[in-house]
Order: structure tokens, then C-alpha cells, then sequence
């Protein structure tokens, strides 16, 4: 199963922008109560730009199921996991005990328009970082970006193309280039050095086992100097 499906949903697998009155945290939580308690799987991105890297601390924006978190955790890292739905951060911290790495994931439950971890890191993976409600993406991926250890590396997989199966088929939808991305970005070259702006393609799994190519928006920050 593509490890798409355990990230956000909206441009692949929401199947609606929300019930009518709806906020953020609402349809999330309704969308995490109402999925199988553990279906999740590492992205592929996030897994080969980690493997070579030595562990440290890393944070999972919007950890969803929490396949990430977990990988990340069972490799050595010690994760803290972040998502607006109280059962998605319930369910990571119940996995992660039974799995043996509760000692090296912490969850937290962040609207993170309104607030933010607190600590610094080695890593802040940011994989398919949508909703379908408002929200100041860039200044929150700019938050992401300060967070960083000298040396940390902010990865940000976005989707570059839409799937057979997801909820927005428009075809005038505009996807958001690496570069656009780090333009939005807007963090000073004297201290941030982009690593990688790609767009690689891949095979994906839709929800009802569809199989289509896709293209990916891939961005790797790192932070030079403090």
C-alpha cells in the first residue's frame, strides 16, 4: 500500500473538504476516529533521505497515523509527534508503547497555526503537510525551519500531481514547484542552503488498491549556521 495514505488526506483521500460547520480540528479528529486504528506506513521519501543520516532529534509535522514517527523511532531517533486530532497523537503513543519505542516518542497535540513544540532538531519532516482548511503553510514550515539544530535538515514532500483517487480532480489546479515552495520560504541563504528542489515520479497505491504515477514536490533545507 502507498505510504501516501497514511499522511493527510485532502489531496489524496478525504473524500470532502468537511462537514458543514466543521473546523480543522474537528474533521481531523472525525477522520482519525473513524479509520483503522494502525495503517500506516513509512513515506518513501522521508525513509531514503533518512537512512544514511546518524539519529537524533526529529519532528513529525502533522503525524497522522504515524507510520513516520514510528520508523524514525525504531531506527534510533527520538521523535516527537505532532498533529491537531487527539486520537491521532493517542493511537501513536499507544503503538508506539507497543512496539517497544515509547521511550523515544513523545506526541503532542498542536493546532500548529497557534502553537509549536518547543525544542530544537536534528530533523522536521513535513510529508504531505495539507489540509483543506486555511492555513499560513509557509509560516508554519518558516516555524519548522527555525526549530532546527545547526546542521538539521527540513524535509518537504508535497504532491506535484493529482491521483486518480483523490477528492480535487480540478484540472487548473496549480501544484507548488520545489523552488516556489522555497521562494515562499524566504529564509536567508546566509544561514539556509537548499540540498534538493526535485520532482521525482513514483508508483502509488490509491485506497481501493489503484495503481497510478505520480509526481512528488521534494524540498531539503538545512541550516548552515546558527
Amino acid at each position: 500500500m502507498d505510504s501516501t495514505q497514511d499522511r493527510r488526506p485532502n489531496a489524496d483521500t478525504a473524500g470532502d473538504r468537511g462537514a458543514a460547520g466543521e473546523d480543522a480540528e474537528q474533521f481531523w479528529e472525525r477522520h482519525y476516529r473513524t479509520r483503522r486504528a494502525w495503517d500506516a506506513h513509512v513515506n518513501p521519501l522521508l525513509a531514503a533521505t533518512v537512512a544514511p543520516l546518524r539519529p537524533g532529534a526529529a519532528l513529525d509535522l502533522g503525524c497522522g497515523a504515524g507510520g513516520d514517527a514510528i520508523w524514525l523511532a525504531q531506527r534510533g531517533w527520538h521523535v516527537t509527534a505532532v498533529d491537531i486530532s487527539a486520537t491521532a497523537v493517542e493511537r501513536v503513543r499507544e503503538r508506539a508503547r507497543d512496539l517497544g519505542v515509547a521511550d523515544r516518542v513523545t506526541t503532542e497535540q498542536h493546532d500548529l497555526a497557534r502553537s509549536f513544540p518547543a525544542d530544537q532538531f536534528d530533523l522536521v519532516s513535513a510529508q504531505y503537510f495539507h489540509t483543506p482548511f486555511p492555513l499560513l503553510r509557509a509560516q508554519v514550515l518558516r516555524t519548522a525551519a527555525r526549530a532546527l539544530r545547526p546542521g538539521g535538515l527540513l524535509l518537504i514532500v508535497d504532491h506535484g500531481s493529482t491521483a486518480p483517487w483523490s477528492w480535487n480532480q480540478d484540472p487548473d489546479i496549480h501544484y507548488p514547484t520545489p523552488t516556489e515552495i522555497a521562494a515562499e520560504l524566504d529564509l536567508d541563504p546566509a544561514h539556509w542552503s537548499v540540498l534538493r528542489a526535485e520532482a521525482p515520479r513514483r508508483r502509488a497505491t490509491g485506497p481501493a488498491g489503484e495503481s497510478a504515477t505520480v509526481i512528488d514536490n521534494v524540498l531539503l533545507v538545512q541550516l548552515t549556521a546558527g
